[in-house]
C-alpha cells in the first residue's frame, strides 16, 4: 500500500533513537520537523541527512516541559509544513539517584520532561488529528517503565505514566482513526548509555538474553511501521524492543 507524504514531528530528534526514526521516515518521503532543545548542530546535521534522502523538513527548538515553548513549536511546524499528522514523543532525560538521596527537583524535572512533555505535545497535536479523522501518536518509553530499575524511580515512574497515558488516550480517539502506541526500548547504544562504566555495562548485559545493547536503527523500523496505514488496527499497545530484557 502506497503511503501519503505526512507531516511528522519528532521530539528529541537530534540524536539517538529520534535521529534514527527521522531518517527512516525521510526514506518514506515524509515532511519532518526535527525538535531539539540543546543540540542545535546535531539537529542541523539530521536535517542535512533528511534532505540528502530527498525529503524535506525543518529544525525547531523547544523544551517540551515548557508549555509556551511547545505551543510555539507546534505553530512553527504548522506554518512551515502543515498540520502535524504523526507525532513521536521521544524527548526524555534522566537524573538518576537512589530514592533516599533523590532531590525533589530531580524527580520533578524528569517527570516534567518525560511525562508532562508527552502530555503537552499530544494535547496540542490531537485536535487537528481528530478534525481530519486520521493520526498517529507513538510514544517512546523504556522497558524500565515495566520492570523498574534501581536508582531510577523518577525515570521509571515517568515511563510507566506514559504507558497508562497512552492507553487512556488511545481509548478516547479510537473512533477517529487515530492510533496511540508505545515503544519501550531496552538498553540502546546512545549518548546516555555510552557514558556507563564497564562494570555497569557488564551488569546490565547479564539482564539481557541477547547479551548486547540494541541500536537506534533497530527501534526505527518498529516506529515507522506504527505510523503506517497498515498499522491502523494496533492501538494502546506497549511494544518492547529490548533483546528479551523484560521476559
Amino acid at each position: 500500500m502506497e503511503e501519503l507524504s505526512r507531516v511528522v514531528l519528532i521530539t528529541g530528534a537530534s540524536r539517538g533513537i529520534g535521529r534514527a526514526i527521522a531518517l527512516r521516515l525521510a526514506e518514506q518521503g515524509h515532511r519532518i520537523a526535527v525538535n531539539y532543545n540543546s543540540h542545535k548542530e546535531d539537529a542541523e546535521k539530521v536535517l542535512e541527512e533528511i534532505n540528502k534522502l530527498g525529503a524535506s523538513g525543518i529544525i525547531v527548538k523547544a523544551n517540551v516541559s515548557v508549555l509556551d515553548e511547545v505551543q510555539e513549536m507546534i505553530k512553527t511546524v504548522e506554518n512551515s509544513l502543515g498540520n502535524i499528522e504523526i507525532l513521536y514523543n521521544n524527548a526524555g532525560i534522566i537524573s538518576d539517584s537512589l530514592l533516599m538521596r533523590m532531590k525533589p527537583e530531580d524527580f520533578d524535572k524528569v517527570i516534567d520532561t518525560n511525562l508532562k512533555g508527552t502530555f503537552y505535545c499530544t494535547k496540542l497535536c490531537i485536535n487537528n488529528m481528530i478534525k481530519n479523522r486520521w493520526g498517529r501518536v507513538i510514544n517512546i518509553s523504556s522497558v524500565v517503565g515495566i520492570r523498574g530499575n534501581i536508582g531510577q524511580s523518577n525515570y521509571s515512574a515517568s515511563k510507566a505514566g506514559i504507558h497508562s497515558f497512552t492507553k487512556s488516550v488511545a481509548k478516547e480517539v479510537a473512533t477517529r482513526n487515530i492510533t496511540v502506541n508505545v515503544i519501550a526500548p531496552g538498553y540502546v547504544s546512545t549518548a546516555t548509555t555510552n557514558v556507563l562504566s564497564e562494570k555497569v555495562k557488564k551488569e546490565v548485559m547479564s539482564w539481557i538474553p541477547m547479551q548486547r545493547f540494541g541500536e537506534p536503527e533497530e527501534i526505527a523500523p518498529i516506529a515507522a511501521f506504527l505510523s503506517r496505514e497498515e498499522a491502523r488496527y494496533i492501538t494502546g499497545e506497549i511494544i518492547r524492543v529490548d533483546g528479551g530484557m523484560a521476559i
